[in-house]
């Protein structure tokens, strides 16, 4: 199930194992936090931690045995491991009879950032799968949305989107931007002009918005941007390398077949993000992506080489994308 569908699962009661994976740290944290105080009186008592790096072969009956022991003055006790990844042969040894007989008394918290090689536990019929990986635009844009007006804010679609979009759907940073603006906003309408004024837009976002500037042919936008990384950078090299960086992504997913999630391994991004990208290649092209990319090495080249400053490559550059 997605994180979004938690919420209404716990209200049918517990289930034995979850397995909450994926690359968004806020789904995680907040899933493990519902399950917690869903099901658990006294934690402090009643919720164990375990690091599953250290739990290798024997050292599985440790697991085994936490399991098994019987909560103290509450209906459940919880077992949670992190980073939990043991081998086919492993889980049929140590794992199996208990996974499939499991004790009503105890919940299994599986929280693992990635799924590594290993049995695939998201895939065994007693293991109910939480996917916590970074959400759609419109999944963080109604989070955004119901968490404004839950705090007697309100906001248009339009301006919980943007958010999303300038914290790049990641859910840890929405979170903390919503929760800025509700301590400023207290009450009323949310402009997109408060919003645009009080959401940090990371480097990633404001990048991309240069390269959707260069798709446009829109040179006003892109030296705006462009100004501000510098200012903030205080190195045009740092815009150069950033913009070398995008633009070598974008040409990659638009000449790879692989799938989004594939790719998202491969570039370390999330994959919102890649699906982004594709739509942004496209709108380029696969010939000026190369030419970009490759002016742009050359004119990094000539810098570490000596035979240009870092400002005279930015504008060298810039010629390019636009003027050529």
């Amino acid at each position: 199930m997605k994180f979004t569908e938690l919420k209404n699962d716990l209200q049918n009661g517990a289930r034995s194992i979850y397995l909450l994976e994926g690359d968004d740290a806020y789904f995680r944290m907040k899933g493990e936090d519902m399950i917690k105080s869903a099901f658990v009186s006294m934690p402090e008592l009643n919720f164990t931690v375990m690091d599953g790096a250290a739990l290798k072969g024997n050292s599985l009956t440790a697991l085994v045995s936490a399991i098994e022991s019987v909560p103290f003055m509450s209906e459940k006790r919880i077992v949670k491991v992190t980073e939990f990844h043991p081998s086919d042969a492993e889980y049929e040894k140590y794992l199996k009879k208990t996974f499939d007989n499991f004790p009503r008394e105890t919940i299994l918290l599986i929280v693992n950032s990635e799924g590594k090689k290993g049995v695939e536990l998201k895939r065994k019929a007693c293991v109910t799968f939480v996917d916590c990986n970074c959400a759609d635009e419109e999944t963080v844009a109604k989070w955004a949305y119901i968490t404004l007006r839950n705090a007697g804010v309100s906001a248009s679609v339009e301006v919980c989107t943007l958010i999303a979009r300038y914290c790049r759907c990641n859910m840890s940073r929405v979170a903390l931007e919503v929760e800025k603006i509700i301590d400023y906003k207290k009450e009323g309408e949310l402009t997109r002009e408060e919003a645009d004024a009080l959401v940090y837009k990371d480097n990633d976002y404001r990048i991309y918005e240069m390269t959707n500037a260069v798709a446009r042919r829109d040179f006003d936008t892109f030296s705006a941007i462009e100004a501000e990384l510098c200012r903030k950078a205080g190195d045009e090299t740092a815009v150069l390398s950033g913009l070398f960086s995008y633009f070598k992504n974008l040409l990659t997913v638009f000449e790879s077949g692989g799938s989004d999630r594939q790719l998202s391994e491969l570039l370390k991004m999330k994959e919102y993000g890649v699906k982004k990208s594709r739509e942004q290649a496209r709108a380029i092209g696969s010939d000026k992506l190369k030419n970009l990319t490759a002016e742009i090495y050359t004119a990094l080249a000539e810098i570490k080489c000596g035979n240009l400053t870092p400002q005279s490559a930015l504008q060298a550059v810039n010629c390019k994308i636009f003027f050529t």
